[in-house]
């Protein structure tokens, strides 16, 4: 009677999760669809200014030592009037970025532009409170805000700023490059990742009429369009999701251009990437329990309700994956005996490893016609890291549902000190953890399944516990990795990156 029981208790865990990792799947091939329905859509804007309005560019920073000076040449370069421009280095750096950033704002203003640089000792609401304290100094009339990684091209204003003229649209975003794509593995299915969201997403949200969110930079805002949503908060870690439903909500239109790119750094180690993807994962489940449920009172239709919560629930998705992950053993070994049921393992299939597969092919038949084979050799790798960092966001996930407090940990960026041949400083590198540990194990673990799936002869099952096996195996072993180098780099000072 026990043996029926764990039977069919493991069997029936194994299936709720499966069926709710499905959902998600099937809400992804719904993104499929509506990217392939609009995708050939050409958006333009409404007409154009006889007179350029005033923009200010904000320029939130945090000890940016590597890359300010790069930021700063790009903006000070933008092909715009500059009578009509401002920018604000919202600095709220504990450094040397502080002299650095101050120094180059007043060889920029000796050149002819409005630049300011507004330093804050008291790191009140991390970026959000920096974007809000320029926001009472600012003089545009529309807000540009870039992080310190981005190099936008110096057209970027006049080819985005017409979208405007619709008096409806409150903000317009753009997508993000990658400068150091192919510098490594990790950096080039980053950028995979990225373009799947910044891509499929937000173009088939955006075009479709659903709401969609700011990505935090490379965009720009109308400043009635904060002022009316009740400007920044900082009560989630993802400000940026946060205003954009409130805005929506408050009756403004937001506007995607896929065509028009701003390149930035990606992460080049997995500690950086974890970091990263802690605070997004994080900071998105807030903003869910903040939001969702103004968002089901509120009068508009229900299929965007339907879409949003999709959207601001998704990243329960690794909380699921990881009850997977535990699961997984203890289902093989219950189920020893009862054969495969092809009426679910198929849809399951089809909705879950399918629909992820299909999901980033699009993104990169789109952006790269001709050599988008070449990249869809890294999809195996590129499931496995999504695996592999199920642990590290489903903690992310529990720690948002349970009101663990924690501060905004910014994602170093490197510059050129991200190649090899240059040093970084220790206090510059991303903070180390003992999760890898965890990883480690559910990476022996996993060996284990797929060698008791092999004595059992349940051929099906080796491939997946394979590839979990790889991916908590890349992920600790990067992040162990990271920690050995950490101990061993040198605190030599190399020169800020021009």
């Amino acid at each position: 009677m026990e043996a029926v029981f764990n039977h069919y208790f493991w069997g029936a865990s194994y299936l709720v999760v499966l069926i709710g990792l499905s959902a998600y799947g099937i809400h992804r091939w719904s993104i499929i669809y509506l990217f392939l329905k609009h995708i050939r859509r050409q958006v333009e804007p409404k007409s154009h200014f006889t007179e350029l309005p005033a923009v200010t560019v904000q320029l939130p920073l945090y000890n940016e030592y590597y890359v300010i000076r790069r930021l700063l040449n790009a903006v000070a370069a933008l092909d715009y009037p500059r009578e009509k421009l401002q920018v604000q280095v919202l600095d709220d750096s504990t450094d040397e970025t502080r002299a650095i950033a101050a120094a180059e704002c007043e060889r920029l203003r000796a050149e002819g532009l409005d630049i300011v640089h507004l330093h804050r000792t008291d790191r009140t609401g991390f970026k959000a409170g920096a974007l809000e304290n320029g926001l009472r100094t600012a003089t545009g009339e529309f807000i540009f805000i870039l992080d310190a990684d981005f190099v936008p091209e110096p057209d970027v204003l006049k080819r985005s700023i017409d979208y405007f003229t619709d008096p409806a649209i409150g903000m317009v975003q753009m997508r993000w490059g990658h400068l150091n794509r192919n510098d490594s593995l990790l950096t080039r299915i980053q950028a995979m990742f990225l373009d799947g969201h910044l891509l499929l997403e937000q173009t088939a949200r955006c075009r479709s009429g659903r709401f969609f969110n700011f990505n935090g930079t490379a965009g720009i805002w109308r400043r009635q369009a904060i002022e009316d949503a009740g400007g920044w908060e900082h009560d989630t870690l993802t400000e940026d999701l946060d205003l954009s439903y409130r805005s929506q909500l408050a009756g403004w239109k937001f506007e995607f251009l896929p065509d028009i790119v701003i390149p930035a750094e990606l992460p080049p180690d997995m500690n950086g990437f974890k970091s990263q993807q802690h605070r997004w994962t994080k900071g998105s489940i807030q903003t869910c329990i903040k939001m969702l449920g103004t968002i089901w009172r509120a009068p508009i239709p229900f299929l965007l309700k339907v879409e949003a919560t999709m959207h601001l629930t998704s990243n329960f998705g690794y909380l699921l994956l990881a009850l997977l992950c535990v699961l997984m053993l203890p289902q093989t070994i219950s189920g020893k005996a009862a054969p495969h049921t092809w009426l679910v393992d198929v849809p399951i299939f089809l909705a879950t490893t399918v629909s992820i597969a299909t999901f980033y092919i699009c993104a990169q038949r789109h952006l790269n016609p001709r050599g988008w084979m070449r990249d869809m050799l890294l999809l195996p790798m590129l499931i496995s890291l999504a695996i592999g960092m199920s642990v590290n966001n489903a903690r992310a996930v529990l720690e948002a549902v349970f009101n663990q407090q924690s501060d905004f940990n910014r994602t170093p960026k490197y510059g050129d000190a991200r190649k090899p041949t240059l040093t970084r400083r220790k206090s510059y590198l991303p903070l180390a953890s003992l999760l890898p540990v965890l990883e480690l194990l559910f990476a022996g673990y996993f060996a284990f399944c797929a060698w008791h799936a092999i004595m059992l002869g349940q051929w099906t099952s080796v491939p997946f516990t394979l590839m979990f096996f790889v991916g908590f195996s890349y992920v600790a072993s990067k992040s162990v990795g990271f920690w050995l180098q950490r101990w061993g780099f040198a605190e030599r000072e190399p020169a800020a990156a021009a």
